[in-house]
């Protein structure tokens, strides 16, 4: 079995800087593509940023709508991913929820419990 743990949520100004990770967990896996999501009050879960099993900055993807202001990496040594948040916006506010694709182990798609990102003055 794998768990998923995401960290480093919280209330934020607008501006402002947060740097989210999620730790993977179990035994005997090799994570494939790791991926970071968010999910606002009465919206769909939506990608915000995903990156291959290689960590390179080529096999990184992300939402338009945080090009320039967030990056996502992953520390494979760790079994981590993290996303680096900044310019944070007030509609950047939501749960974050990390994913991670283990095709080795069913059910090949495993998500997180979700960090709650508030962005406010």
């Amino acid at each position: 079995q794998v768990q998923l743990v995401e960290s480093g949520g919280g209330l934020v100004q607008p501006g402002g800087s947060l740097r989210l990770s999620c730790v993977a967990s179990g035994s005997n896996f090799s994570i494939n593509r790791m991926g970071w999501y968010r999910q606002a009050p009465g919206k769909q879960r939506e990608l915000v940023a995903a990156i291959g099993s290689d960590g390179s900055d080529e096999s990184a993807n992300y939402a338009d709508f945080v090009k320039g202001r967030f990056t996502i990496s992953r520390d494979n040594a760790k079994n981590t991913a993290y996303l680096q948040m900044n310019s944070l916006k007030p509609e950047d506010t939501a749960v974050y929820f990390c994913r991670a694709l283990i095709p080795s182990m069913s059910p090949g798609v495993y998500w997180g419990q979700g960090t709650q990102v508030t962005v406010s003055s």
